[in-house]
């Protein structure tokens, strides 16, 4: 398999799972797709397999980089849905402002998500967040800086934070860069 091959074992459990978690019904989606609800029905139960355009138009019906319905290489079937190898991660986002970011969940049918994220040196968040999420942060190593319901903070080795809904910006001015694991509720990529 490719590093571009879906992974079919997931693919339609977590379009389900982005759509509902955006609040969007199979008949928004298709509609706006300009496709059946049954196909769109097929696709999330893994009975049909989209076309890369498809899967193009999902991504962004959804607000999500296409990358996100991509696994990196293939699993082997008892792994699928229970591990994820350490070279095997799905990339989120497109890394412009110096984030890099990898789901650790198998997939995104839980009520929650895990996130490594690595914060480039001299990088920083350039419009604040504010998603309708619950997030909690811890730091493997590096510093950086948060701002989080107006209030700042400075993070290092083993600190751990907390966004409820609230907006919020980060930066990594220092040399080093920065490497945290999120847990986000309810999944949002």
């Amino acid at each position: 398999m490719s590093d571009l091959s879906p992974s079919s074992a997931s693919l339609g459990a977590d379009i389900r799972a982005l759509r509902k978690a955006r609040g969007l019904t199979l008949a928004e989606i298709a509609d706006r797709l300009e496709r059946s609800v049954g196909w769109l029905s097929q696709v999330e139960r893994d009975l049909s397999e989209p076309s890369i355009s498809d899967l193009r138009q999902i991504a962004q019906c959804l607000g999500v980089p296409m990358s996100m319905l991509f696994a990196h290489s293939h699993v082997p079937a008892q792994e699928q849905g229970y591990v994820v190898r350490a070279g095997a991660r799905r990339p989120m986002g497109s890394g412009e402002e110096g984030l890099i970011e990898e789901l650790l969940s198998p997939d995104l049918t839980d009520d929650f998500e895990m996130v490594h994220s690595t914060f480039a040196p001299r990088s920083r968040m350039q419009t604040p967040a504010d998603r309708p999420t619950q997030e909690v942060g811890y730091m493997i190593s590096g510093k950086l800086d948060l701002v989080i319901g107006g209030r700042a903070f400075t993070v290092g080795p083993g600190d751990s934070f907390r966004i409820r809904h609230e907006p919020y910006q980060w930066a990594n001015p220092y040399d080093a860069p920065a490497v945290a694991v999120w847990v986000i509720a309810p999944p949002v990529y």
